[in-house]
C-alpha cells in the first residue's frame, strides 16, 4: 500500500463514522489537523513493530507534504518526527531516526527571565543606545571614536523621529548625546546629521524591499 493509498483509505473509513465534537479528543497539535491525529492513535494500536515503523514513515511524509514551504530546513525531517512522538503522546514504539524528547521536558516549568531594573533615562533612544555610548566612552580619542559617536547620534535622531513626528534639530540631539555621556561624547564641530528626509526614504526603500521578499514567497509557494 502506497502513502496515498494508505491516507485515502484511512480517510474514506473514518468519514463513514458519525463523529461529533463532544466525542472527539483533543488534537495535540491542530496545525497537523483532525485526519493525521486519528492516523498516529491508529498507529498505536498495530501490534506489529515493522507494521508500525512503515505506517510512521508514510504519516511523516504526509506530514511534510501538508508544508512544502519549509522543505529547505535543514532540521525539518527531525521536527517531523518530534511532533509524531508529541501527537503520540511519547507512547508510540517505534525505531526513531532521531533521539525524540522525553514528556519531562514538556512538563517543566520555564526559568524565570530576568529582567533589566535600571530605568532608561530617554526611553525614545532605548536602552542599546545607553549602551554604545557607554562603549564610546571607553574608546581612545581618535577615528574610531570619532566615527562611532557619529554613528551614535544620527542613530539617536531616527529614534527621535520615530517617537516624535516632529522635526527635531542636530543641536537637541547633540545635548542629549553629551547628558547621557556624563559630558565625555562631543561631536565635531560642523557636524551635520541626516536629514529627515534620508530615513524617511531608508525606511521606504525597507518597505519596498519586504514587499519584494514576500512576493518572491508568494511566487515559490504557487509554483511548488
Amino acid at each position: 500500500m502506497t502513502v496515498t493509498d494508505f491516507y485515502f483509505s484511512f480517510v474514506k473509513i473514518n468519514s463513514m463514522e458519525y463523529d461529533y465534537n463532544t466525542s472527539r479528543n483533543k488534537l495535540i497539535l491542530p496545525e497537523y489537523g483532525r485526519n493525521i491525529q486519528k492516523m498516529v492513535e491508529h498507529i498505536l494500536t498495530i501490534p506489529d513493530r515493522e507494521e508500525r515503523n512503515r505506517l510512521a514513515q508514510a504519516v511523516i511524509i504526509i506530514m511534510g507534504n501538508m508544508n512544502p514551504h519549509l522543505r529547505d530546513i535543514n532540521d525539518l525531517k527531525h521536527k517531523l518526527w518530534d511532533h509524531l512522538a508529541i501527537m503520540a503522546s511519547f507512547q508510540l514504539d517505534i525505531d526513531f531516526p532521531y533521539e525524540i524528547p522525553q514528556a519531562e521536558e514538556f512538563a517543566e516549568k520555564p526559568r524565570r527571565v530576568s529582567y533589566n531594573t535600571n530605568e532608561i533615562r530617554y526611553r525614545h533612544y532605548g536602552r542599546i543606545v545607553e549602551s554604545l555610548i557607554k562603549e564610546a566612552v571607553k574608546l581612545p580619542d581618535g577615528d574610531d571614536k570619532d566615527t562611532l559617536t557619529k554613528l551614535i547620534a544620527n542613530h539617536m535622531k531616527k529614534s527621535y523621529l520615530a517617537w516624535n513626528r516632529d522635526s527635531v534639530t542636530d543641536e537637541i540631539i547633540f545635548n542629549d548625546l553629551r547628558e547621557l555621556s556624563g559630558r565625555k561624547l562631543t561631536v565635531k564641530e560642523g557636524l551635520k546629521l541626516s536629514d529627515q528626509k534620508d530615513f524617511q526614504k531608508g525606511k521606504q526603500q525597507q518597505q519596498q524591499q519586504q514587499r519584494k521578499r514576500m512576493q518572491l514567497q508568494q511566487q515559490r509557494k504557487k509554483s511548488m
